[in-house]
This record gives structure tokens, C-alpha cells and sequence, in this order.
């Protein structure tokens, strides 16, 4: 039986439900290199014109890529700040999960606890800090379900733990980050004009209540 054109076109395609071929080598660095120029101009943006200025459209132009390209690997200007953020926050990381201490590894967990939030309250009272900047633009939520604000909540919770702290290690973590967040850094920071040193000396305060043995009364200020 003699077969249409159409026909034969069917019995040429392929099957059904195949999957697509894997990118090659060559896409996936194409794809890596457009990743870090995109990141790379935005970061150049962020820091020239502040986050709040900064819009998908002059991203993709000082990168050199079409704005589809932008919308497709980030889904929006908050994802793509969101990959910014975990981007900038890689130096912080590597200091207090594998740096000296007192913020990195072989210091009690309570010194190391103090030292971590001494760090972002500083850093959140900086103007030119880029990683505040940028958490400034984001929703809380997203900045929170971010890698960066997972990772904090792991880091807090693991030192709780080691510390032999009597609660509830996750719960008691997500409220001591509560007073790190850049909204209340701002608001006492820059609204009651508290100096970042009384800040940072509360946030001392409040890591050697929580990590006194239970018990211990006396002065907070007492080891």
C-alpha cells in the first residue's frame, strides 16, 4: 500500500515519550559562562546603582544577552537576585563554616555563635555592604528560602546543638536570626539610631543567656 507524504513523515519520527538528547559539553560551558557574565553584570549594576535601581532589562543589556534568557534561567528580578545574593554570601560562608575562629571551626560553639552574628550586624550597618543590598530587595520570604538563608539556619541551629543548649535547636534558631535580620538591623540601626557596637554587644548578651548552662543565675554578663 502506497504511503502519503504525511504518513511517512510519522514513520520517520521518533518514538514517543524518548527523552531529549543531554546537552553537550560545549552547551552546558556556553551555559556556565553566560550564568557568571550575567551574575557578574549584575553585581557591577547592583553596586553602581544600588539593587532598587537595577531592572532585568539593563542586566541583560550590560551582559550582552537577550532578556528571555534572563526570565528563562531565573524566573524573575527576584530569583535572579536571589542566585546574586547566594553568589556574594560564598566568601561569608567559607569563613565561618571552614575559616579561623573565632568565626570559623576549633572555638567554643558560644564563641563562634557570637562572632557570627557580630559579622552580619556589622555588615547590615554598612552601606556598601553588597550581600545587605541586595537582601534588602528581596521579599523575606524569598530571602529566607534562599541557599544563603537556609545555610545561615543550619549554621545557628549546629552551633546550638554543639553548645548542648536545652531546646528546640531549629525553632531557637530561626528566633535568635530574627534580631539579624537586615529589617531590624535597619530599624534600630538606622530609625533609633543605635550604634552597630551596642548591637553587636546585645547580640553577645543574648548568645550567653541562651548558651548558659542550665541553672547557672548570676550576672548575664557572667561566663
Amino acid at each position: 500500500m502506497n504511503r502519503g507524504p504525511r504518513e511517512t513523515s510519522r514513520l520517520r519520527e521518533p518514538p514517543r515519550g524518548g527523552t531529549a538528547a543531554p546537552p553537550t559539553g560545549a552547551e552546558r560551558s556556553d551555559a556556565v559562562r553566560n550564568r557568571a557574565r550575567v551574575l557578574e553584570a549584575a553585581r557591577r549594576l547592583v553596586a553602581e546603582q544600588g539593587a532598587e535601581h537595577v531592572t532585568m532589562e539593563a542586566i541583560a543589556k550590560e551582559a550582552g544577552v537577550g532578556k528571555g534568557t534572563l526570565f528563562r534561567r531565573f524566573g524573575d528580578r527576584d530569583g535572579l537576585l536571589v542566585a546574586l545574593l547566594d553568589e556574594t554570601e560564598a566568601e561569608f560562608h567559607n569563613a565561618y563554616t571552614s575559616g579561623p575562629p573565632p568565626l570559623g571551626p576549633g572555638a567554643p560553639p558560644a564563641d563562634r555563635l557570637t562572632a557570627f552574628g557580630s559579622v552580619l550586624i556589622g555588615r547590615i550597618g554598612a552601606d556598601a555592604d553588597l550581600g545587605a543590598s541586595l537582601g534588602r530587595q528581596l521579599h523575606l520570604r524569598n530571602r529566607n528560602a534562599s541557599g544563603t538563608g537556609r545555610a545561615f539556619h543550619r549554621h545557628v541551629a549546629a552551633l546550638l546543638r554543639e553548645a548542648d543548649v536545652d531546646a528546640d535547636h531549629d525553632m531557637l534558631a530561626h528566633t535568635l536570626l530574627a534580631f539579624l535580620t537586615i529589617e531590624t538591623g535597619d530599624y534600630l540601626g538606622r530609625e533609633c539610631a543605635i550604634p552597630t557596637e551596642r548591637l553587636q554587644s546585645t547580640w553577645a548578651d543574648l548568645v550567653r543567656l541562651v548558651t548558659r548552662p542550665a541553672g547557672h543565675g548570676g550576672d548575664p554578663g557572667s561566663s
